[in-house]
């Protein structure tokens, strides 16, 4: 329960430099239309040299805000000025969701959450078999999903990376069951394999453009990219185009943000074909 102070504080934000370009607003100010409720969520463009001043006014309440998301780059330092990081965030070294409990600003990380519901939802049953997934990629975004993959049971999470060194950096932190390696390796490891997650930008222009074979993996197994400008992005045609099952990133988003709504405005919103189809036009506009 949020103490008196923190009940008449209806105002959350996304925070990040740049952040003009998030779709957060629009999915938050959605779901404070849907229910009714006298909030705002904001976006607020704050740059690295004012994160901590930015921060100590949101534990102060002078801000007026009961908390908010962080995007690149504050999600490191939000985790080290949050009173009380949880596990996860704490494993992870990185939150992007704060919120304030009785004087104190907590910390969590939901992008591990939002990565696995997108997947329940877009793909039901994707993880009916849990022997082995590949991830491309081993920058921030790479490990709430490692962190989510070990955590709902994977046998082996394999981390492919340019940088091999950056890859081994996450399989240290992060167990036993994620191995490192080589981008030269990945049509070993795609062989039999379940899942395959693109973390990267890879292909999105032609100077970068990567041709996989992903038919040696298991049948039925899954492709999916957390990239969702363009919905289809070329990694996931390829593999469309191979028969493969696939998953676009969009759910993602819209899914990471169910908790931090619930914790500010408390209520526990649904991502419905409705949200998603908001944020695809707003795309499509720009």
């Amino acid at each position: 329960m949020r103490d008196s102070r923190e009940t008449s504080l209806t105002k959350a934000f996304v925070t990040g430099f740049p952040v003009k370009h998030s779709r957060s607003p629009l999915i938050h100010g959605h779901w404070l239309k849907q229910f009714g409720i006298a909030g705002s969520y904001e976006a607020v463009e704050v740059a690295p040299a004012d994160f901590a001043t930015f921060i100590a006014a949101l534990k102060d309440g002078s801000s007026g805000f009961a908390g908010g998301n962080v995007t690149i780059p504050h999600k490191e330092m939000a985790f080290a000025l949050a009173d009380e990081p949880d596990e996860l965030a704490s494993e992870l070294g990185a939150a992007n969701t704060l919120y304030l409990r009785d004087g104190r600003l907590k910390a969590t990380n939901t992008d591990g959450y939002g990565f696995l519901n997108n997947l329940d939802d877009r793909a039901p049953g994707w993880d009916a078999n849990k022997n082995s997934a590949v991830i491309l990629g081993a920058g921030g975004a790479s490990r709430a999903i490692i962190q989510a993959l070990r955590d709902r049971g994977f046998g082996a999470v394999h981390v492919l990376n340019r940088t091999e060194a950056r890859g081994q950096e996450l399989a240290d932190r992060f167990g036993p069951r994620v191995h490192a390696g080589p981008m030269a390796a990945l049509a070993e490891r795609l062989s039999g394999a379940d899942l395959f997650v693109n973390t990267t930008s890879l292909g999105m222009d032609d100077s970068d453009a990567i041709d996989i074979d992903f038919t040696a993996m298991r049948s039925g197994a899954l492709v999916t990219d957390i990239v969702y400008v363009p919905l289809i992005t070329p990694i996931l045609m390829q593999a469309k185009a191979q028969g493969m099952k696939i998953a676009d990133g969009l759910g993602m988003l819209l899914h990471q943000a169910v908790p931090g709504f619930e914790k500010w405005f408390g209520q526990r919103p649904e991502v419905t074909p409705e949200i998603r189809a908001l944020i695809i036009s707003d795309m499509e506009k720009h």
